[in-house]
């Protein structure tokens, strides 16, 4: 599978498909975002799981004898049973996340992964994943929880406690932050609490509709202890330069979040020297007023939240051709067969994992994420 140019490719393993998306324009970084998926269904979990990671290996070697993962999120059925089981065989040194969200597809597990050649990695003492190349260090975090008395104060101190990681990394909220995941264990009745601790959080930093805010996703998910009400996941990046880092509106299809009360970006993108990055947010059904759209029908909620996202990606100069991966969330798994139809007739071997997941407002039925990449050369900034 060892190739110098980039590709998509879905390979067929034992019990299992991985679909991989390579990055690769003759530097010494390529990008990699691999979904891995179980095709046997009878296993039980361990047998699964452990049929994920050979698969997960497999093509880790066939890839590149100097590829890194930097990050892994595990997509679980139940994570009162399963949890343990992951951290007891993974065996990487990477930012983990592990979340219930079941994948709709019948499976226990799924795995997303995203890896890099030539990079230095280490675990930095506060936790964070350092990732270094070039002028650059990228900065990882995976299921960062605090047991507080509700879901406005556990993320209240998650966000505090976060903020000084970044400093001790001589980065802020406001100048380094890329990207977070808020996952919240029964979002209908906690979102709300999510909400106003990240709106408070955000305006002591100077995270305000005049300057910007994070592209994020908030959506349904637990982990085994039920007291965590909260998760984060993020990723920051020290070393950009000014006009490096900005942001994704699509005006004519989607309003500002901070219209309807909350604080995230649509989208943002990041240029490198030799390319460029695009982080969008989990995006619904929703036009430029806030209203959700098509309320009921999956099929126009599904087109609807197709047609945001690509507007988001050209107001970025690019298409669902430069996707390394899609993240795509259900509230109702008798939908799933309607999705992946639609999904299969648009998109061919792009890395997606579909998964249950309640979405933050009960109207919207569908909800995707997603990152891109594309070949750039900009004089301007370092390359990647």
């Amino acid at each position: 599978m060892l190739q110098e140019k980039s590709f998509k490719q879905t390979v067929k393993l034992n019990d299992a498909y991985a679909e991989v998306f390579c990055f690769a324009n003759n530097t010494e970084a390529r990008e990699f975002h691999i979904t891995v998926h179980v095709t046997n269904t009878e296993l039980n979990f361990n047998q699964q799981l452990e049929t994920l990671i050979d698969a997960y290996n497999e093509i880790r070697i066939n890839i590149s004898d100097n590829a890194v993962a930097v990050f892994k999120r595990y997509f679980l059925s139940d994570s009162a049973n399963q949890e343990n089981e992951v951290y007891n065989m993974e065996t990487s040194d990477c930012a983990i996340s592990v979340i219930q969200q079941p994948p709709i597809d019948g499976s226990k597990v799924a795995l997303w992964t995203y890896m890099i050649t030539g990079v230095n990695t280490r675990v930095l003492q506060n936790g964070l994943y350092r990732v270094e190349h070039n002028t650059y260090t990228h900065l990882w975090l995976g299921n960062y929880n605090k047991l507080e008395f509700n879901s406005e104060y556990q993320t209240r101190i998650i966000l505090q406690n976060y903020i000084m990681k970044l400093i001790e990394t001589g980065c802020t909220l406001a100048d380094n932050c890329v990207r977070t995941w808020f996952f919240i264990n029964d979002i209908d009745n906690n979102y709300n609490g999510v909400v106003k601790a990240r709106n408070d959080i955000f305006m002591t930093q100077g995270l305000t509709p005049k300057t910007h805010y994070i592209t994020s996703t908030g959506i349904g998910g637990r982990l085994s202890n039920h007291k965590i009400l909260v998760q984060m996941d993020a990723y920051s990046i020290n070393g950009l330069k000014q006009g490096q880092m900005k942001y994704v509106y699509a005006p004519n299809y989607m309003n500002r979040t901070s219209e309807y009360g909350v604080s995230f970006e649509r989208g943002t993108c990041i240029d490198y020297g030799d390319r460029r990055h695009i982080y969008i947010s989990g995006t619904a059904s929703i036009d430029n007023k806030g209203n959700i759209l098509h309320v009921g029908n999956i099929q126009q909620q599904t087109l609807r939240m197709l047609e945001n996202v690509e507007n988001l990606l050209q107001e970025a100069d690019m298409d669902f051709t430069d996707i390394g991966v899609m993240i795509v969330y259900l509230r109702d798994i008798a939908d799933f067969t309607t999705v992946k139809k639609m999904f299969n007739h648009k998109f061919k071997n792009i890395p997606c994992i579909i998964v249950h997941a309640s979405v933050c407002r009960p109207g919207w039925l569908i909800e995707m994420e997603c990152i891109g990449i594309k070949n750039l050369v900009n004089k301007q900034f370092k390359t990647f």
